[in-house]
């Protein structure tokens, strides 16, 4: 049963985490090769998880003065400038950072992100199949026509769907039954994701069309670049690897993972391996590789045993901090911005870019995982 606001300190955080925030496959034409006139190029679609938002943090720190302990790549020396970090995309909150995935990786001489957080499948597909602009962009797939022209494009990644299944929506909802209301969000969260899962599914696979389309149209022959789907990791860990106890405010003040241990388990053992699973069946159906990312930041997730907050002793480490960027909680209005929760940092990023690099040497269907106590080189196909 729902109660009154436990504290102050959940009155605090409700308004800055209501802030916050996939037919039939295509028959390839018989058109001739693109021409290779153009540099190499590797492209990233989708939303957040790829477009390299939390791309500012190297791990997490309670400390809200100037570098936060090392961990804020936006302070200067004298003041925090983010579009150094995420350029002109801040503005816009596309947040295509400098350590994003597709960066990272540097398959190609050219690394070009079309993603932005927030994108649903809608944002991707072209808009003669129905896309939509977003945040002042036309849709990706019109986006990456002009790429596929100017460029030898040989790999695409594509990272969507999580919005379509509402997963910003799911990650307040069980913050806010953590902090405020002291009752589980999995039961309604569950069926809200079910719900949502067929048509999201459908938006993935359209999304998958829509990109071949504009490579047809643009001369490339299927089998002259690669279409990677990739799926989603879990930035927070199972209960029995939490390092906070479930009680008491240290999970919200200290560690940023508000969230009881049925939701935790549910969110890290029940819905990041359905969606992956889905997002596999989307992939073989439609004849892509498919990149399994769901135990990336195993070990690595915000409050993970394993890992610690940086501090004015102690700096950030890839090897020691957390790889994901945690809720933040009372420190909020003075660190970042709300929708950077929840995603992998620039150490997570990394270790995307190195799985990804990975995929591209062995072409097929694979999943990452790390290795514990290594940085992102210890990244390994399974």
């Amino acid at each position: 049963m729902r109660t009154s606001p436990r504290s102050s300190l959940g009155r605090r955080i409700l308004p800055l985490l209501a802030a916050g925030a996939l037919a039939v496959p295509a028959v390839a034409l018989a058109t001739p090769a693109h021409a290779a006139t153009g540099p190499t190029a590797s492209v990233a679609m989708g939303d957040s998880y790829i477009s390299g938002e939390a791309g500012r943090w190297k791990g997490n720190s309670d400390d809200t003065a100037t570098n936060r302990d090392g961990t804020d790549r936006a302070w200067n020396g004298s003041s925090y400038n983010p579009a150094a970090v995420y350029g002109s995309t801040y503005a816009s909150g596309c947040d295509r950072s400098d350590g994003s995935e597709i960066k990272t990786a540097a398959i190609a001489q050219a690394q070009i992100n079309l993603a932005c957080s927030g994108a649903v499948s809608a944002n991707v597909i072209r808009a003669a199949d129905g896309g939509q602009s977003y945040k002042g962009e036309a849709p990706q797939a019109d986006q990456l026509a002009a790429v596929a022209a100017a460029n030898n494009v040989k790999l695409i990644t594509l990272s969507i769907g999580g919005n379509d299944l509402g997963f910003s929506d799911v990650i307040t909802t069980c913050a806010k039954d953590y902090l405020i209301w002291y009752s589980y969000c999995h039961d309604d969260q569950q069926a809200a994701i079910d719900s949502k899962m067929d048509a999201a599914m459908a938006g993935v696979t359209q999304s998958i069309e829509s990109v071949r389309t504009v490579m047809s149209n643009a001369g490339y022959a299927q089998g002259s670049y690669r279409l990677v789907l990739q799926s989603y990791p879990s930035p927070i860990p199972r209960s029995s690897e939490m390092r906070y106890p479930e009680s008491g405010w240290s999970r919200a003040s200290t560690g940023g993972c508000p969230f009881w241990d049925a939701d935790a388990d549910w969110a890290r053992d029940t819905v990041i391996p359905e969606i992956s699973d889905h997002l596999a069946a989307v992939a073989a159906a439609e004849g892509v590789e498919f990149l399994d990312l769901r135990d990336v930041l195993q070990g690595r997730e915000v409050c993970a045993q394993g890992t610690k907050l940086a501090t004015t002793t102690a700096g950030p480490s890839a090897t020691t901090s957390e790889w994901a960027r945690y809720v933040d909680a009372g420190m909020s209005a003075s660190q970042g911005t709300v929708q950077e929760s929840m995603h992998p940092n620039y150490y997570g990023q990394q270790a995307l870019g190195r799985c990804l690099s990975l995929e591209y040497a062995t072409p097929g269907d694979h999943a990452c995982r790390n290795t514990p106590g290594r940085d992102s080189s210890g990244m390994y196909l399974g």
